[in-house]
Protein backbone atom coordinates (compact mmCIF):
# COMPACT_ATOMS: atom_id res chain seq x y z
CA UNK A 1 0.00 0.00 0.00
CA UNK A 2 2.65 2.36 1.44
CA UNK A 3 5.49 1.32 -0.96
CA UNK A 4 7.21 4.38 -0.98
CA UNK A 5 7.55 4.79 2.55
CA UNK A 6 11.31 4.24 3.60
CA UNK A 7 12.54 1.20 5.69
CA UNK A 8 13.27 3.02 9.21
CA UNK A 9 15.10 0.37 10.64
CA UNK A 10 18.47 -0.92 9.16
CA UNK A 11 19.99 -3.42 11.61
CA UNK A 12 19.78 -1.88 15.35
CA UNK A 13 20.02 1.56 13.86
CA UNK A 14 16.70 3.13 13.74
CA UNK A 15 16.07 6.13 11.58
CA UNK A 16 15.80 10.17 12.92
CA UNK A 17 13.06 11.39 14.53
CA UNK A 18 12.63 13.56 11.45
CA UNK A 19 12.16 10.57 9.19
CA UNK A 20 10.06 8.99 11.39
CA UNK A 21 7.89 11.72 10.90
CA UNK A 22 7.82 11.77 7.56
CA UNK A 23 6.75 8.32 6.82
CA UNK A 24 4.04 8.97 9.45
CA UNK A 25 2.62 11.91 7.50
CA UNK A 26 2.97 9.77 4.08
CA UNK A 27 0.98 7.16 5.93
CA UNK A 28 -1.63 9.45 6.97
CA UNK A 29 -1.82 10.96 3.72
CA UNK A 30 -2.14 7.45 2.12
CA UNK A 31 -4.82 6.37 4.16
CA UNK A 32 -6.85 10.11 4.39
CA UNK A 33 -6.69 10.17 0.29
CA UNK A 34 -5.52 13.67 0.66
CA UNK A 35 -2.23 15.25 0.25
CA UNK A 36 -3.14 18.67 2.53
CA UNK A 37 -6.18 18.64 4.58
CA UNK A 38 -8.88 21.42 4.37
CA UNK A 39 -8.53 23.67 7.13
CA UNK A 40 -11.54 21.90 8.59
CA UNK A 41 -9.54 19.18 9.04
CA UNK A 42 -6.05 19.96 10.13
CA UNK A 43 -6.41 19.27 13.26
CA UNK A 44 -7.04 15.63 13.09
CA UNK A 45 -4.96 15.23 10.39
CA UNK A 46 -2.18 16.48 12.43
CA UNK A 47 -2.79 14.09 15.65
CA UNK A 48 -2.97 11.11 13.36
CA UNK A 49 0.21 11.96 11.47
CA UNK A 50 1.80 13.04 15.87
CA UNK A 51 -0.21 9.33 16.74
CA UNK A 52 0.89 7.13 13.85
CA UNK A 53 4.63 8.54 14.77
CA UNK A 54 4.89 8.14 18.30
CA UNK A 55 3.51 4.57 17.74
CA UNK A 56 6.24 3.78 15.26
CA UNK A 57 9.04 5.22 17.51
CA UNK A 58 7.76 2.51 20.43
CA UNK A 59 7.32 0.62 17.99
CA UNK A 60 11.23 0.56 16.86
CA UNK A 61 12.28 0.90 20.39
CA UNK A 62 11.11 -1.95 21.35
CA UNK A 63 12.21 -4.35 18.37
CA UNK A 64 14.81 -7.11 19.68
CA UNK A 65 17.13 -7.21 17.12
CA UNK A 66 19.38 -10.02 16.97
CA UNK A 67 18.94 -11.25 21.02
CA UNK A 68 19.92 -7.32 21.90
CA UNK A 69 16.99 -4.95 22.72
CA UNK A 70 17.51 -1.86 20.77
CA UNK A 71 16.92 1.02 23.04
Amino acid sequence: MCRSIKRLREGATTAPQVEIEAAALQYVRKISGFAKPASHNEGVFEIAVTEIAAASQRLLEGLEVRGTINR
